[in-house]
């Protein structure tokens, strides 16, 4: 046998055992980007085998964060950068100090929010405070008091997914930017995290500057519905799947209960976010 031949064989022979050895992955199911504490992901014909790790359940643009759920460890988004220090990333909008920090993967649709509200003539955006370590959430929790402040550990602030925001003009509850936010910022997948009617459930008094990322479709069905984030989370766990459909495309979104050895399945043709609730599950959504 010729050797070209030879070894074309063992290639192919190779190939074929590792196909059929269905190697693992370890991947993050919402950026794709290889992450070590992620879940490990196994093809199984037309489908994926999810397996769940247990930090999971801390992390994602949903985890619910209240004097009830603080932020894990797990839970701090990685991604969170002095905005001062990255002035490519200010676009359209101020910032009230040079300590302002936020989620890099929030940048991208709070910019584009802020540049539909620009056409529309609102146009004096400020962030006030975006994220926050442990330590000077305690600190401002000792100066403000429980009246205005949450302990450290148990602020949206101390996630890396929230943000005050502000107007250069008015209070929020006046200015054109807290309308406008306030009636938009659900498209960009932001929430206002404590409305004036939903105190007796979030246990923060009404906060017209507090929002939240939550992604899309979770900000406009919770608009729709009129549910806070608490709400919102209640209902997917209680409904188990719920279907919507934005712009003519179609989302599929599932509860999973995560336990030691969770496994669960997803269409390998499908792109999918995963996010837990900070609780005792995991929150799949099917992305068109």
């Amino acid at each position: 046998m010729k050797k070209w031949v030879f070894w074309l064989v063992i290639c192919l022979l190779l190939g074929y055992e590792a196909f059929q050895q269905k190697a693992e992955v370890v991947i993050n199911a919402d950026s794709g980007k290889t992450n070590n504490e992620a879940q490990a992901v196994t093809s199984q014909g037309s489908d994926l085998t999810v397996k769940v790790a247990q930090d999971q359940i801390y992390q994602g643009n949903l985890v619910l964060i209240n004097k009830d759920y603080p932020v894990r460890q797990a839970g701090t988004t990685s991604d969170v950068v002095n905005l001062f220090q990255h002035k490519e990333l200010i676009k359209g909008f101020g910032l009230l100090d040079d300590t302002i920090r936020l989620s890099q993967s929030v940048m991208q649709p709070f910019t584009k929010m802020i540049q539909a509200a620009d056409k529309e003539g609102v146009d004096h955006f400020m962030i006030n405070s975006g994220y926050r370590d442990k330590k000077e959430q305690g600190q401002l929790y000792k100066e403000m008091g429980s009246d205005y402040a949450l302990p450290a550990g148990y602020s949206e602030h101390n996630l890396g997914l929230a943000l005050d925001i502000g107007s250069t003009q008015k209070e929020m509850d006046q200015a054109p930017e807290g309308k406008w936010l306030k009636k938009n910022a659900w498209t960009y997948g932001f929430i206002l995290r404590y409305p004036k009617d939903k105190t007796a459930i979030t246990g923060i008094q009404y906060e017209p500057w507090h929002f939240r990322y939550v992604g899309l479709p979770h900000s406009l069905i919770m608009q729709e519905k009129n549910f806070t984030l608490e709400q919102y989370l209640d209902f997917i766990k209680e409904q188990k799947t719920i279907s919507t459909t934005v712009k003519g495309q179609k989302y599929e979104i599932t509860y999973y209960p995560v336990s030691k050895s969770t496994t669960i399945h997803v269409p390998s043709n499908q792109r999918y976010e995963m996010s837990g609730n900070n609780i005792d599950g995991v929150i799949v959504t099917l992305l068109p």
